[in-house]
């Protein structure tokens, strides 16, 4: 592959010395894609390489969204829908829509996707679980989509219900395995606790799991998570080339935003570290501004202050810049905040979930009067007890507001878990 680019460059270069002229070649020209595969290979493009031998004679159905793309970036709606010996009957969109258009937490209705003339059923709007009426004529209900391996992240969850769904309505159920961009090695958090199962909470699991979503769906049904401990006829089409080690970037493939809010390849890792303190409502973890998750500020925090306070620190792997900086639009639109920007310099080194609680812990230090659990609004704090998954997180955290005190409770079922799930691990 590499020669071959190599070869096609030295030509263009070779024509544009000839010419004695660089506009005589079309801008197009040097953007050259191709025809290998990219390093990992994804569940769509093996089953692509396959024929679609797997859905041939079935009426299929489609979860996916923006994210379900073959290497190249066609559509697996697309993909599905042009293939000669696949007969495509009906798509159905999670959070976001089937072709992302939609905002976080926007309920869809029902209709037509535009491209193909199909049925679009929504998964995030009167219904989460796919109806028998919905599933009616379906054979295969196929699950598309790139997560980015956090509980909180409800496309976890819709292929959950989809997996009972299809279990109740004698439906088979394949999944076309993606990449974990936080890695299959990162698990962080502690389980969820009954009376804290939501949606961004669905199943048992730590809050980053370390497993792939083909991985994940084999775990549901193994492990009888599913309700009622119901199992479907799972078929999971694995990755090729894929290792635990990998975060996205060693993949070779190209990131299309599994949200608006997480838009770059690394942005799954800012998530992590700040999407829970961001349930209080209170202290801005950068959404609404340019780098979303990557940023923590309020109008009364100083700058430097904050950013002194954790340096000092040394958490290794990770610095923090002093900014200021103005939403454009969300809760603090046009306000000027304070705060600082992390800057993940080595993610290995990072516990990613811990980040937050040593950003509270560092605000209320240095600025009591603002206690962002003492300011949040009760729902807010109930909601941040769902993605918790308990409510023995704040109340350790919010006897001293140390991060040392609900250490111990987020790390409890590590170990356990990852020694619990590997019989279901698909790579290594």
């Amino acid at each position: 592959m590499v020669l071959k680019l190599m070869k096609k460059c030295l030509l263009i270069v070779l024509l544009i010395l000839l010419t004695g002229c660089a506009t005589t070649v079309p801008i197009a020209t040097v953007v050259m894609i191709s025809e290998e595969p990219a390093k990992v290979v994804t569940g769509i493009e093996l089953l692509k390489q396959q024929d679609y031998a797997l859905l041939e004679d079935k009426r299929v159905g489609l979860v996916t969204n923006a994210t379900g793309v073959d290497w190249k970036l066609h559509s697996t709606v697309d993909l599905l829908y042009e293939a000669p010996n696949v007969n495509l009957v009906a798509l159905y969109g999670p959070e976001h829509g089937v072709r992302g258009a939609q905002t976080a937490g926007e309920h869809v209705g029902f209709y037509t996707d535009k491209r193909t003339g199909l049925p679009v059923f929504s998964l995030y709007g009167k219904t989460r679980k796919p109806t028998p009426d919905m599933l009616k004529g379906v054979d295969v209900l196929v699950y598309d989509i790139q997560g980015i391996g956090c509980r909180s992240y409800t496309f976890i969850s819709t292929l959950g219900v989809c997996m009972e769904a299809c279990a109740e309505n004698d439906v088979e159920f394949m999944v076309l395995d993606r990449p974990n961009p936080l890695s299959g090695n990162r698990i962080e958090g502690n389980l969820v606790e009954d009376g804290y199962f939501s949606f961004v909470s669905q199943f048992p699991v730590p809050y980053v799991f370390g497993l792939t979503v083909g991985e994940f769906a084999r775990m549901l049904n193994g492990e009888s998570m599913l309700k009622e401990g119901i199992q479907c006829n799972l078929t999971v089409v694995p990755m090729k080339h894929w290792k635990r080690s990998m975060t996205f970037e060693d993949t070779g493939l190209e990131w299309v935003p599994t949200s608006p809010h997480i838009p770059h390849k690394y942005s799954p890792l800012y998530y992590v570290s700040t999407g829970v303190m961001g349930e209080l409502g209170v202290i801005s973890e950068g959404v609404g501004y340019t780098a979303p998750f990557q940023f923590v500020g309020a109008e009364w925090v100083d700058a430097d202050t904050l950013a002194t306070e954790l340096n000092s620190i040394c958490l290794p792997g990770i610095i923090f810049r002093p900014v200021v900086y103005k939403p454009f639009y969300g809760r603090d639109m046009g306000t000027y905040l304070g705060g600082i920007q992390i800057h993940i310099i080595d993610p290995a080194e990072v516990n990613l979930l811990s980040l937050q609680f040593q950003y509270l812990e560092a605000l209320i230090k240095l600025y009591p009067e603002q206690n962002p659990f003492e300011l949040a609004k009760e729902n807010r704090l109930r909601m941040f007890d769902k993605v918790t998954g308990s409510n023995k997180v704040r109340e350790l955290f919010t006897k001293n507001y140390r991060y040392a005190d609900v250490e111990d409770y987020l790390n409890k079922d590590v170990t356990s878990f990852r020694e619990r799930t590997k019989k279901y691990y698909l790579y290594k």
